[in-house]
């Protein structure tokens, strides 16, 4: 049925995990520095109303 990786198909897969981690992780950042900015525009806005 499955049959163990071989060392180089181990290697390969690792390499892909990687690289999916890697993509995911940014778009993490993206996200959190997108919703930081939004953030500080409507508090920036709220107070630039008040005054």
């Amino acid at each position: 049925m499955n049959e163990p990786l071989t060392p180089e198909q181990t290697e390969l897969y690792r390499a892909r995990q990687r690289g999916r981690n890697r993509v995911l992780g940014a778009i993490l950042c993206a996200l959190a520095v997108l919703f930081f900015a939004i953030t500080i525009v409507k508090i920036a806005g709220q107070s630039a109303g008040t005054h």
